[in-house]
């Protein structure tokens, strides 16, 4: 039987589907998989960019550990690609290579003002309030009146943390850093924007029922944007998802104004403009509203309003990373492809490099998209054979070894265990499900057992 030794790039909900699907479908071959990952733990996103108070984020992060937990994927973490080790590396000791790294940065807005202090990458904060180890440990909460930019679920996320009391997060895996620092946060309103109207949002109807169940915040909409045209009105007619949005946003119109300490605000057809400052200090967003313009999308009214704000959140999508002598594609943020099978700048297929998930498509579609993402690259690599790199040395050893000679302080899937238990042990005393780890080293000290556990200096 021959052997398929393959190395995969990234340890979130991507990779580890791929390293599953390939295990489950390659029958005719022999095969063996590592799992590397710049982080100490793995699932990528699912840890690190879905808000804290999100239940059922626990299923897909269960799955996952089942198939960590077979014991048949090897993880190293702590293993930066490009530093620790190379594509000629993996060339090396391996026959391919997948990329599964993801999309983690903010993509661009491009409005004047957008540099101004105060203006932010949701992205960014989204690492922050998920305790991403390479962020830093503090946010500047000091805005009464906030915006939101974007109609997907991400600023739906964002908005919602703004505007929750931290003691309502306190339940979750929230880290205290983070507790401390939306604890003290000032802030009365946020405003979210979106340039086209409630029929036409990106977010689900899950996310937006979660926004009007936080306690002591007032869900605030305007009737001026529910004078629904035809293609609205067809969309709430014959799509279930749209058809329960708006029910949703239908009874708050009829709430009453609360008293809530707090208010959100959902502003649709106000396309952004321009963040205004003073003294390099963001102090109000600038927007046009925007109307149906018959066929699906908006236009310009040419009336412009203004409101004032001291902080905004750019919530308009994210983009992928270049990584080191791996083809990028610039204007998309993704690794050129065919159906998972990288290309050269002649559009050419690179044999033995193939990617998958955000990476591959772009930063777009939920968890069963990455499942049959995965599928399609899995059966590329399975029928490849022939366009395989001839490995030197694929013993199971060779890369231990080589990282140790590095000096990279990698993690394994005993060590993930064990930083999962020590986080479970900080809870445990407060009634957590867990208290999250940040700082790298810590994560690293917990993973290679060089911590009690539940003990800790500085979680923050």
């Amino acid at each position: 039987m021959p052997t398929l030794r393959l190395a995969i790039v990234g340890a979130g909900p991507a990779g580890i589907y791929a390293a599953d699907i390939l295990l489950r479908e390659a029958h005719a071959y022999d095969v063996s998989i590592d799992l590397f990952e710049q982080l100490p733990a793995p699932y990528g996103l699912v840890r690190y960019g879905v808000a804290p108070d999100h239940p059922r984020i626990k299923g897909i992060v269960n799955a996952l550990r089942d198939v960590l937990d077979r014991g048949d994927i090897r993880i190293f973490g702590n293993v930066r690609f490009g530093e620790d080790i190379t594509l000629d590396d993996l060339k090396k000791h391996y026959n391919a290579v997948v990329f599964s790294t993801g999309a983690i940065k903010d993509a661009d807005l491009d409005i004047p003002g957008v540099d101004l202090e105060g203006s932010y990458g949701a992205a960014d904060f989204v690492s922050w309030f998920d305790g991403h180890p390479d962020v830093p440990r503090t946010w500047p909460l000091t805005a009464e009146s906030v915006a939101v930019i974007g109609n997907g679920n991400v600023a739906l996320d964002v908005s919602r943390i703004l505007a929750k009391h931290a003691d309502d997060l306190l339940p979750t895996e929230i880290p205290d850093n983070v507790y401390e620092g939306l604890k003290a946060s000032p802030v009365t309103d946020v405003h979210v924007f979106g340039r086209r109207g409630p029929a036409q949002v990106k977010f689900t109807p899950l996310e937006l029922r979660e926004l009007g169940e936080v306690p002591d915040v007032d869900m605030v909409v305007y009737d001026e944007d529910f004078d629904h045209d035809e293609a609205s009105l067809t969309a709430i007619q014959t799509n279930k998802q749209v058809m329960v949005i708006n029910r949703v946003l239908e009874q708050w119109r009829k709430r009453e104004p609360g008293t809530a300490s707090r208010r959100l605000h959902l502003h649709f057809y106000a396309k952004p403009l321009e963040f205004v400052g003073e003294d390099g200090k963001l102090t109000a967003i600038r927007y046009e509203r925007t109307r149906p313009n018959g066929q699906g999308g908006v236009e310009g009214t040419g009336e412009i309003r203004e409101i004032p704000i001291q902080a905004a959140y750019r919530a308009v999508g994210y983009f992928g990373s270049e990584l080191p002598g791996v083809p990028f594609d610039e204007r998309h943020g993704v690794i050129p492809n065919h159906e998972g099978k990288v290309l050269d700048d002649d559009n050419d297929q690179i044999p033995g490099v193939y990617a998958t998930g955000w990476i591959k498509r772009g930063p777009v579609g939920l968890i069963g998209h990455t499942k049959s993402d995965a599928m399609e690259t899995v059966q590329h690599i399975v029928g490849d054979q022939a366009s395989w790199w001839t490995p030197e040395d694929p013993s199971p050893e060779a890369i231990p070894a080589l990282l140790r000679e590095r000096g990279v302080e990698f993690t394994d899937l005993e060590g993930w265990h064990r930083l999962d238990a020590h986080e479970i042990a900080l809870g445990e005393p407060h009634g957590r499900a867990r208290v999250k780890v940040v700082p790298r080293d810590e994560m690293i000290d917990a993973s290679l057992g060089r911590t009690s556990a539940g003990q800790t200096a500085d979680r923050s």
